[in-house]
C-alpha cells in the first residue's frame, strides 16, 4: 500500500500539499468516475477537449483528497481544500506512468505484452482464456491500450497473479517507449501491421518501427513469419523471435497447415519441435483464424504441452467485444455485458450504469466473479463497496460463490445459486422504468436473462456504435477554437439513431447545447434524465407553458410568435424566460429579417425579465462548394444583424451559424461562439471533403427469413416486378417500407450485403419484407442481412434513389429495436 509521500517520492514533482494520511488503492483520471473517494489519487489531465483541473472543487466536495496537477492555480486558495492532499508534476500523464512502472517492477511475473494494427484485444481475451486453466491471470479490462489505459491496467497486478497479459497501442511517435517502461514486458506478441492510426505517422516503416519499441528486451518476440514487411523489420532490429507460419517458411518454429474447414470449424495441423498434431479450432473466419493461431504460438512457447491444447482451444469463446444497451419491458433499459465477470470488468461496467441519467432505479444482476487465486470473503467484500459507492439500488446475486457471501450486500438483496433457479421466479413485472445492468461469466448464460427482459421486437435492429459517435464529435471540436460550444441536433429521434441514449453521451461528453424540434422530444428527454440545455426549433405556442416547466429554450423567429410567447410570460413573471432569436440572412425559410429585428428589439426592450441566450442563423448552401460566396455574404450579414441585437439588448449573446458542413468549409472564420453539429456526428460528411475522417456510427441490419428456388419465367412479388429471366434464387429478407425501407429501392435499384456479398432487390419492397436475389451465394435462413452501414455506405445508397442520407437515416421506423454499444 502507498502513501501520497510515496507518490511524490517514486513520480518526482514538488509536494504543495499533504495534510492527511488516506490510503491509495484506486487511480483516477476522470471525474466522473469516482468509485471510492476517500482512497482515490486523483490525476489532472489536460486533454485535447478537457481540462481535468477544472473540475478540483468539484472532486473535493464528492470526498477526493488526493491530487496530482499540472497547474496547481486552481488551488491558490488552498484554504478552500484544508483536507487535501496536493502534488505539482510537470505532466500528469507521465506521472501516472511512472507510478505504474514502478508497481509493476515490485511482480517479478511474466507479463506478455501484445501490439498490433489489429486483434490485439480478442487476442489478448483469449491468451487469458487459454493460460487461466494453469495460471492466475491479470491482463487490461476491455481495450485499455492507451497512454491511460495501460497504467491504470498494470495498476491492477497483485500479489495472487502469476502472468500478465496486456495490449498496448498508440497513435503518434514517440508513445510506446512510454508504455514499454510501463509494462516492461517479458514475452511479445505481435499481431499484424494495418491501416489503423496511419495518420499519426509519416509512412507504415515508421509506425512498425515505432511499435516494435514495445520489445526491446523481451525474451523473445512471437510473430506470423508471413508478413515480409514486418518479418524484415523484427530481423532488423535484431529481436529474439518465436515465429510461426503457414507457408513453411524456413525461420518459423512454428509450422501451420488448414487441413479443412467445415460448419463454422477449421482443423489445422502444427508442427513444433519435431513433433506434429492436428487441432480444431471453433472459428472458419479469417481474422479469428489468425488470432487463435498466435494465441497458439505463444502457449507452445511458454511450455503448454501439445496433447493439452485441444481441450483448451475447444473451449475458446467468442469475445464479445461491446458492452450493448437494448430497451427492455416495462419501459425499461438494459446493459448487457454477458461476456464475462472480473472485477475489472466489473468496475467498468458499473460505471456505464452510473454514466445513465435515465430516472427511476439502478437493477444490477451479476454471477459470480471469477478471480482466480483471490481470497474469497476479501473479494466479495471489494464487489459489495463497489455496488455500494456507485449508488445501484437493487443487487440480483445469482451462483453459490456469490450466494453464500450474501450479507456482505445491501439488506434486501436477492440471490439465487443458477440462471435457470432466477428465470424460474421471473415476473416481468418486478422490473418497471428500471436501468438494469445484466453482468455475468460466460458460464452463467445470463444471455438468457438480456432474452427475458428484452422488449420484443422483430429482427431487424439499428446496431449504434458509440465509439464511433464520440469519434466523431472530436473530430469537429478539433478545427474549432478551444472556447467555441457545440450544440447538437437530436431532433427527429437522433436523426434516426435514438434520442435518449445520444443525448446521455452526449451530456457525459460535456457538449454544451442540444436542440430539438419540437417541445414533447425535449419534454422527453427531461424526463429520461436529461440535464443540458435544449433549444427547442419549431415551438408551438400552445407548448410554451410545458416548456417553461420543463426549462426548455424556445427558438423564436417571427414578431407574431414573439408576442405570443411573452403573453405568456409578463413581467411579474418568476422564472426568467430564455429564448434564442432566429434571423433569416438568406435560407428563406425562418427567422426574422432586418426590417422585423428592429421591432423585436423594441419589445425586448420593455420586457428586460426575458432573457436572450443567443442569435443564430442558417446556411442555405454549405455542403456545396458552389455557394461559397454565397455563404459568406450569409455570414457577412448574421454578423451585421447580430451586432444589432447585441447594441439593442444592451448584453452580450451567444451567437452561431454554422452547421456540420460549415464547420468544415468555415469553422476558422465563422465559428463565433458556438456551432450546431448535426448529420457529421452520424457519421456523414455533408460538405464532401472528409468524409474518410468520419467513422460509421449506425448499421441498419436484419436477417434472411427463408431461401426459395425460382423457376425461369416466374415471378416474385406484388405486381409481378421481379421477373426471374432465368432459374434463380431468392432470399426473403425481414424488412419492408414500414421499417423505413424505401420502395424506390426495388426492383434492383437497391442492395444488400449477405456474407460480405451484394444481392440486389427483386421484385417491389412489401411492408414488412422484400426478396433479394441471391442466385450463387451461399445463404440461409438465419443469415445476418446489412442493409446500410461502413461496407454499404448511406451516402451511395441515397444516390441511387436520388435522395439525401438524411432521409434514409431518419426514415428508420421506431419499430425498429435500437442497439446501443461501445467497442
Amino acid at each position: 500500500m502507498f502513501t501520497f509521500k510515496e507518490i511524490a517520492q517514486v513520480v518526482g514533482g514538488m509536494l504543495v500539499q499533504c495534510n492527511g494520511t488516506y490510503p491509495v488503492q484506486h487511480l483516477l483520471t476522470d471525474s466522473r468516475k469516482i468509485a471510492n473517494a476517500v482512497s482515490s489519487v486523483f490525476f489532472a489531465i489536460r486533454g485535447e477537449f478537457h481540462d481535468g483541473h477544472q473540475y478540483l472543487p468539484e472532486l473535493y466536495a464528492a470526498g477526493v483528497r488526493q491530487f496530482v496537477v499540472e497547474d496547481a492555480s486552481g488551488l491558490m486558495d488552498l484554504s478552500t481544500f484544508p483536507e487535501a492532499n496536493v502534488l505539482l508534476v510537470s505532466n500528469s500523464v507521465h506521472a501516472l506512468q511512472r507510478l505504474a512502472a514502478y508497481h509493476r517492477r515490485k511482480f517479478n511475473i511474466p507479463v506478455i505484452g501484445i501490439t498490433g494494427s489489429n486483434g490485439k484485444t480478442i487476442v489478448k481475451e483469449w491468451l487469458a482464456q487459454l493460460l487461466s486453466v494453469s495460471e492466475r491471470v491479470v491482463k487490461s479490462p476491455r481495450s485499455y491500450n492507451s497512454q491511460i489505459g495501460v497504467p491504470l491496467s498494470v495498476w491492477q497486478i497483485n500479489e495472487s497473479h502469476t502472468i500478465g497479459v496486456f495490449e498496448a497501442g498508440i497513435s503518434l511517435p514517440g508513445e510506446m517507449e512510454h508504455l514499454a517502461s510501463v509494462l516492461q514486458p517479458t514475452i511479445g506478441m505481435f499481431t499484424n501491421l494495418g491501416p489503423a492510426h496511419d495518420e499519426g505517422f509519416s509512412s507504415s516503416d515508421q509506425k512498425l518501427q515505432e511499435k516494435l519499441k514495445l520489445f526491446a528486451h523481451v525474451e523473445k518476440l512471437v510473430f506470423c513469419a508471413d508478413q515480409p514487411f514486418v518479418y524484415e523489420a523484427i530481423q532488423e532490429a535484431g529481436l529474439p523471435t518465436f515465429a510461426w507460419s503457414t507457408h513453411e517458411h524456413p525461420a518459423a518454429q512454428v509450422q501451420l497447415k488448414v487441413l479443412e474447414m467445415h460448419h463454422g470449424k477449421t482443423k489445422v495441423r502444427f508442427r513444433y519441435d519435431g513433433k506434429g498434431q492436428d487441432l480444431t479450432l471453433p472459428f472458419s473466419d479469417e481474422a479469428s483464424l489468425e488470432n487463435a493461431l498466435h494465441c497458439l504460438a505463444v502457449l507452445l512457447y511458454v511450455g503448454v504441452k501439445p496433447e493439452e491444447l485441444a481441450g483448451q482451444f475447444e473451449r475458446l469463446h467468442p469475445v464479445a467485444m461491446r458492452l450493448e444497451r437494448k430497451e427492455a419491458i416495462n419501459g425499461c433499459y438494459v446493459i448487457d455485458d454477458t461476456y464475462n465477470n472480473d472485477l475489472a470488468g466489473l468496475r467498468i461496467a458499473l460505471d456505464v450504469l452510473g454514466q445513465q441519467a435515465r430516472r427511476g432505479r439502478k437493477t444490477l444482476i451479476v454471477s459470480d466473479l471469477l478471480e482466480a487465486g483471490v481470497e474469497e470473503h476479501a473479494l466479495y467484500q471489494q464487489v459489495a463497496q463497489e455496488i455500494k459507492t456507485r449508488g445501484v439500488d437493487r443487487v440480483i446475486g445469482i451462483g453459490d460463490i456469490i450466494t453464500r457471501h450474501q450479507d456482505l450486500f445491501p439488506v434486501g438483496s436477492e440471490f439465487y445459486l443458477g440462471t435457470d433457479s432466477f428465470l424460474g421466479q421471473l415476473r416481468s413485472e418486478t422490473f418497471r422504468q428500471e436501468t438494469i445492468l445484466v453482468k455475468g461469466a460466460r458460464v452463467f448464460q445470463f444471455e438468457k436473462i438480456v432474452a427475458a427482459l428484452q422488449q420484443q421486437i422483430h429482427g431487424t435492429k439499428l446496431e449504434v456504435n458509440l465509439d464511433a459517435l464520440v469519434h466523431n464529435l472530436n473530430f469537429y471540436r478539433a478545427k474549432l477554437p478551444a472556447q467555441v460550444k457545440i450544440m447538437v441536433m437530436v431532433k427527429a429521434f437522433a436523426y434516426g439513431a435514438g434520442a435518449y441514449e445520444i443525448a446521455n453521451l452526449l451530456q457525459f461528453h460535456r457538449v454544451d447545447y442540444l436542440a430539438v424540434a419540437y417541445a414533447d422530444e425535449g419534454i422527453a428527454l427531461r424526463e429520461h434524465g436529461i440535464t443540458l440545455p435544449i433549444m427547442v426549433m419549431n415551438p408551438s405556442p400552445d407548448s410554451f407553458l410545458k416548456m417553461q416547466q420543463y426549462s426548455l429554450e424556445p427558438e423564436i423567429y417571427s414578431p407574431d410568435l414573439l408576442h405570443r410567447f411573452l403573453d405568456y410570460f409578463p413581467k411579474n413573471s418568476r422564472k426568467t424566460p430564455r429564448i434564442h432569436l432566429k434571423l433569416d440572412t438568406g435560407m428563406h425559410r425562418l427567422g426574422f429579417d432586418p426590417a422585423e429585428l428592429e421591432e423585436a428589439l423594441e419589445v425586448l426592450d420593455q420586457m428586460p425579465h426575458v432573457r436572450v441566450q443567443s442569435v443564430f442563423s442558417h446556411l442555405a448552401g454549405a455542403d456545396e462548394a458552389l455557394y461559397n460566396d454565397f455563404s459568406r455574404e450569409q455570414i457577412f450579414r448574421f454578423r451585421q444583424m447580430a451586432a444589432t441585437v447585441e447594441k439593442g439588448l444592451g448584453y452580450a449573446v451567444t451567437k452561431h451559424i454554422l452547421n456540420s458542413a460549415g464547420i468544415v468549409r468555415f469553422g476558422e472564420e465563422a465559428a463565433f461562439d458556438m456551432v450546431r453539429l448535426g448529420i457529421g456526428l452520424y457519421g456523414v460528411e455533408s460538405a464532401g471533403q472528409e468524409q474518410s475522417s468520419l467513422q460509421t456510427v449506425g448499421q441498419l441490419k436484419t436477417t434472411v427469413s427463408q431461401v426459395k428456388s425460382i423457376k425461369a419465367g416466374e415471378t416474385v412479388g406484388y405486381s409481378r416486378r421481379g421477373i426471374a429471366e432465368a432459374d434463380k434464387q431468392t432470399a426473403t429478407i425481414a424488412i419492408g417500407y414500414a421499417d423505413g425501407y424505401d420502395r424506390r429501392f426495388g426492383n434492383g435499384v437497391g442492395e444488400v450485403l449477405i456474407n460480405g456479398q451484394r444481392a440486389p432487390i427483386i421484385g417491389n419492397v412489401c411492408m414488412d419484407m422484400c426478396m433479394v436475389d441471391v442466385t450463387g451465394l451461399d445463404v440461409r435462413a438465419g443469415d445476418e442481412v446489412l442493409i446500410f452501414g461502413a461496407e454499404l455506405p448511406l451516402t451511395e445508397l441515397s444516390a441511387r434513389i436520388g435522395t439525401i442520407p438524411y432521409e434514409l437515416l431518419t426514415n428508420v421506423s421506431t419499430r425498429v429495436k435500437r442497439v446501443f454499444f461501445n467497442e
